[in-house]
Formats: C-alpha cells, sequence, structure tokens
C-alpha cells in the first residue's frame, strides 16, 4: 500500500472536491439570488412553471450539503489508515507520524463541516425566498 499515494488522495483529492463543492454552492446561490431579482411574477400563467423556474439548481445545493460530510468522512477514515498502517510498518510509536496522519484526517472532516453547514444555510435561505415568491404569484391571481 502506498501511504504517500493514500495521503495525496486525501489532500488533493476529498479536499479538492469539499473545495469544488463550497465554490459551486456560492455560484448558485448567486445565480438564483440575481435570477430570483429579475423574476417577472405577472408572466408566469402557472403556479407550476413559476416553482420550476424557481427552484432550479437548488438540489445541487441541497445534495452537497447533505453528500459533503460523507465526503469528509471518506478523507477521515483514509487519514485514519494511514495512520495505522504508519504505526504497523514502522513498528515503533513516532509521534510526528502520528500526529500528522491524524491531522489529515482531521483536516478532511472539518473541511467536509465547512463545505456542508453554509450549504444548508444557503438552501433553506433560498428555499423561503421560493415560498416568499410563489404566495406573492398566488396573491397576485387572486386579484385578477
Amino acid at each position: 500500500m502506498n501511504i504517500e499515494l493514500l495521503s495525496s488522495f486525501v489532500d488533493y483529492g476529498v479536499l479538492g472536491v469539499l473545495w469544488l463543492m463550497g465554490f459551486l454552492v456560492i455560484f448558485f446561490w448567486v445565480e438564483r439570488l440575481l435570477f430570483y431579482r429579475s423574476v417577472d411574477l405577472n408572466k408566469y400563467e402557472t403556479l407550476e412553471e413559476l416553482e420550476l423556474d424557481l427552484s432550479n439548481n437548488t438540489s445541487i445545493i441541497s445534495s452537497f450539503g447533505a453528500n459533503a460530510p460523507y465526503i469528509g468522512l471518506l478523507g477521515t477514515v483514509i487519514g485514519i489508515i494511514v495512520t495505522f498502517y504508519t504505526l504497523g510498518l514502522s513498528g515503533d510509536v513516532d509521534v510526528k507520524k502520528i500526529m500528522t496522519s491524524l491531522a489529515l484526517a482531521l483536516k478532511a472532516t472539518a473541511f467536509a463541516l465547512a463545505a456542508a453547514i453554509p450549504a444548508i444555510f444557503v438552501y433553506n435561505h433560498l428555499n423561503r425566498k421560493i415560498e416568499v415568491m410563489l404566495i406573492k404569484w398566488q396573491i397576485l391571481q387572486k386579484k385578477k
């Protein structure tokens, strides 16, 4: 087993995916907010048509928020495997190697939480905006 390869996988693979997920959450959040500003509720004839347009890309944000902890857990488990494997190979207790490997594992957990928590807040924020716009559309329809 190649320890450096596993460590690199956690450092670059897992953390890279989590960074990408965090960036995409922010990108889609901004994109949705800009779209919501430009929505003309009067041009929609059905509630379903409006709801489809408003909820576009929100499932991506929800998926990132739900799955980031699992990706972080994968990095954590690999980091722990690296720790035990390094201990088993060397046969002696090298505190520096142990702490470095454990720090790698905890870094994956921290990055996962840093990606997931804002994604859930963003998703809930957008859902509330969608609810408000749908209610406003219904009010407009009653006035017609």
